[in-house]
């Protein structure tokens, strides 16, 4: 292929060294996806419908679905098609879009999962003054300050990336345009861009990540010193729930952006991002519902009894 017709298409190579898997992916993809939808749109809809979560967790958990269903739909539609034909083909600039949109929503939900933690720690640690300190300007602006620390990654980030010298190499070794895959097709030395990445994946992850981990100390403290066993219970199932989704989510993300250049098997990195892509978003609805009294009982409610609510 000519560099003229390689800066137009990449072609992503995903499973397709194996045609049975991926006949076994698309339908296990395809339902996964379709779960996706409906759990994160069931949640949006419910936080909604019913006023009873009309509160700053709920406003956070449905911009978290939010980001859900854009994370995804980003590269699983485009990864289905690929998995049912041969054509394995993505333009330069549908490249360069999903690369853009995988950093900045990823960017987006790492600075979002702190921001619920620190709502949760305003919630147990200072229960008499959370409605004055989260009020809803406060929760607004927190959210857009998210959206703006994972779009300014992005724009940086996806430039960079997408200019990198690849000497007329077009094949990606992935399922989608993600960062690593792309800085390993270069032909020139990556080092600087690798430790670009850490830097801001320190900055981005890790500090996130930190801030989350304070709030939690200071929650277990509080929680340790409660009487109550009603409000010791009720305050570890919510935070039990946003504790799982961040496991859940920096385990892969760290494991896949912390190190760019890093040697593990091209199978596994896959795997890991298809998790991290698809399973993740999945499980978060089914976490927050079925750990969740008030989530289920808005449920029941919005399926089985719509004029009960308010």
């Amino acid at each position: 292929m000519s560099n003229k017709s390689s800066l137009e298409q990449f072609i992503l190579l995903g499973f397709s060294d194996r045609p049975m898997l991926e006949h076994i992916l698309f339908v296990i993809v395809l339902i996964f996806y379709l779960i996706t939808l409906v759990g994160n749109i069931t949640i949006i809809l419910v936080s909604r419908l019913d006023i009873r979560l009309h509160t700053p967790m709920y406003f956070f958990l449905t911009n978290l679905s939010f980001l859900d269903l854009c994370f995804t739909t980003s590269s699983i539609p485009q990864f289905l098609f690929n998995l049912r034909g041969s054509n394995k083909t993505i333009s330069y600039l549908g490249c360069a879009t999903q690369l853009f949109m995988f950093l900045a929503l990823g960017g987006i939900e790492c600075v979002l999962l702190a921001v619920m933690a620190y709502d949760r720690f305003t919630a147990i640690c200072k229960p008499l003054h959370y409605t004055v300190i989260m009020h809803p300007q406060l929760c607004v602006l927190l959210v857009a300050v998210s959206w703006g620390i994972g779009l300014l990654n992005s724009l940086v980030m996806s430039p960079i990336t997408m200019k990198l010298p690849r000497c007329g190499k077009y094949q990606v070794k992935h399922f989608l345009c993600e960062m690593p895959a792309l800085i390993k097709m270069a032909c020139v030395n990556t080092v600087t861009m690798e430790s670009t990445v850490f830097i801001l994946s320190v900055i981005i992850v890790l500090v996130p990540l930190l801030l989350i981990l304070i709030s939690y100390g200071y929650i277990t403290q509080t929680i340790l010193r409660m009487k109550s066993g009603v409000g010791r219970k009720k305050a570890f199932n919510t935070c039990g729930s946003h504790l799982t989704v961040v496991s859940l989510f920096y385990g892969n993300i760290i494991y896949i952006y912390m190190q760019p250049g890093n040697n593990s098997s091209q199978d596994q990195g896959k795997f890991l991002t298809l998790f991290y892509n698809l399973v993740t978003p999945m499980l978060n609805p089914l976490i927050y519902t079925f750990r969740n009294k008030e989530v289920k009982s808005a449920l029941k409610k919005l399926f089985f009894d719509k004029s009960r609510f308010r």
